[in-house]
């Protein structure tokens, strides 16, 4: 297996001087605000690294940091009163994860308080920040390219299915990215001669309905878009994948993991770390409209060797050593 490392710099994150590293004497708080589950392994794994960030800038939750945590479980609705209760609260940051959205809401809720943002989608066009080298305003964060790399997906999947002809598309109406990823994955379609099956799923019943249909139509292969409320539904869409026998390819890594078939996506590992040390920075006196977007620098694709075999496929050699993870 090869990593392959895409050389652009991390926009304005330097090494943090170990001076200021010191451990800090006041308390500060945060608000983490997000449209995933608390339980989801997309939340647990991307707060540990966020965590570590957060200890680089001198900030430890529970001795002089804490953490006010609001979960949407995947329901856009709910966003509003959590964004309130947050600036109620008066905390010192807000950190939005899982997308353009929840962004806007908080935005929308306080002009004051600074933002940190992670969002699959480009801030720019969507009107988040004025430019990624000076955001202006109360917000920054990190664009992980997420809804931009939808294209590719459908790519790998034609490479580990090569005589594939009928695609589906599984995506939430609900979400802020979803007109940037169907036109971006429809254009791609017309390039590969590539006919797409477009689905919509809000609700698991949704997602039901939608996989009878890919079956009824008799789908070569799936491509999930990206939405926070299909990582909440991790399992569900997992397992139906794997009953219909649909190979499918998923926006994160931890998908393939739990038994999903292959992603191609950011490191969020490394994009949530330094959103860690964005935040700390911050507490530190930093201002939101001084620190340019991060955008990553690293990409990876992940295949599941055992989820491929099930479903009767054999990746290439040549596709297996450009992934820089293969489950066996």
């Amino acid at each position: 297996m090869k990593r392959r490392e895409f050389i652009a710099g991390l926009a304005g994150v330097a090494a943090w001087p170990l001076a200021a590293r010191a451990q800090q004497t006041t308390s500060r708080s945060i608000g983490w605000f997000s449209l995933r589950s608390a339980d989801t392994a997309t939340e647990q794994g991307i707060l540990v690294s966020f965590r570590q960030g957060l200890g680089q800038a001198g900030y430890v939750e529970g001795r002089n940091l804490v953490i006010e945590f609001r979960f949407a479980d995947g329901q856009y609705d709910r966003l509003p009163a959590l964004a309130a209760d947050l600036v109620r609260r008066r905390v010192d940051v807000i950190v939005t994860t899982a997308g353009t959205g929840i962004t806007r809401v908080a935005q929308a809720a306080t002009t004051t308080i600074p933002i940190v943002f992670a969002t699959a989608s480009d801030p720019v066009q969507d009107g988040l920040v004025k430019s990624i080298n000076r955001p202006g305003g109360n917000s920054t964060g990190t664009y992980v390219f997420n809804s931009a790399l939808v294209d590719k997906r459908l790519e790998v999947l034609r490479q580990l299915v090569p005589n594939a002809r009928l695609v589906g598309f599984l995506v939430n109406p609900n979400g802020a990215s979803t007109p940037g990823q169907l036109q971006r994955v429809q254009s791609a379609a017309r390039t590969m001669a590539v006919e797409l099956l477009v689905r919509n799923a809000a609700t698991p019943t949704e997602i039901d309905a939608a996989f009878v249909s890919f079956v009824q139509h008799r789908v070569d292969g799936l491509v999930m878009g990206g939405d926070p409320f299909f990582q909440v539904q991790q399992d569900q869409i997992i397992a139906l994948a794997a009953r219909h026998r649909i190979p499918t390819i998923y926006e994160w890594s931890e998908f393939v993991r739990a038994g999903g078939l292959a992603t191609y996506a950011a490191d969020r590992v490394e994009m949530f770390r330094q959103l860690g040390v964005y935040v700390g920075r911050i507490l530190n006196g930093a201002k939101p409209d001084e620190l340019p977007v991060m955008q990553p620098t690293k990409f990876d694709l992940v295949i599941n060797l055992k989820t491929a075999r099930s479903l009767g496929l054999q990746p290439t050699e040549a596709l297996q050593q450009l992934a820089d993870e293969v489950i066996e």
